[in-house]
């Protein structure tokens, strides 16, 4: 499934005029595309399963289309969208597991694709293996938050109100998360030929 580069909140209230008032197809399959390998990830970082993420966030698009004629009334759709697939997704595992509390710690992230953009591609493969191993080294909570912000491109407001955590503990659980790829590049470019001295 390929994934469009993300969205900004015009182009996406651009779209939500275009479903709700034209009931446009194309559109719609737009906004599906460009955000439902991002949901799927959020959605298995709570429930663990990835047949389970899909079929969660392909329901909360199949009611977006069947309530297409009220989108006008939602004011940020993408929000609107990361929180039922939040919702959704706690049900499914209250009632499947008759959970207890899921805490941000609880949270096991799965990342979609890194960004192909012109930095991205200078990096050889070996540094983004590097890279990735890194983050998936971090803390839950601060891969959630790291995830959110670098991939699905949230701003800190939205990761709080879509987490329930202050946006001083976004800055600072990014900032960690910065620093450790931060030194993984730092002992890179400092020892390039590493791997020849072994």
């Amino acid at each position: 499934m390929k994934e469009n580069s993300s969205l900004d909140f015009q182009s996406i209230l651009d779209i939500q005029h275009r479903i709700a008032e034209y009931e446009d197809i194309t559109a719609y399959k737009k906004l599906f595309f460009n955000l439902f390998l991002k949901l799927k990830s959020f959605s298995f970082s709570i429930v663990k399963s990835k047949e389970t993420a899909e079929e969660i966030v392909s329901d909360v698009f199949v009611e977006i289309w069947a309530k297409r004629k009220q989108l006008l009334e939602i004011k940020d759709l993408k929000m609107y969208i990361y929180k039922s697939v939040k919702y959704a997704s706690l049900r499914k595992l209250h009632k499947t597991k008759k959970t207890r509390i899921i805490f941000l710690d609880d949270l096991e992230v799965e990342f979609t694709s890194p960004d192909q953009d012109a930095a991205s591609l200078l990096v050889t493969n070996e540094l983004k293996e590097k890279i990735e191993f890194s983050i998936e080294q971090l803390p839950p909570q601060c891969k959630i938050i790291y995830k959110l912000a670098k991939e699905d491109k949230l701003s800190y407001k939205e990761i709080s109100e879509l987490l329930n955590i202050s946006v001083k503990t976004i800055d600072n659980q990014l900032s960690t998360a910065l620093k450790k790829i931060a030194s993984v590049l730092a002992t890179n470019i400092k020892n390039p030929n590493t791997q020849h001295l072994k």
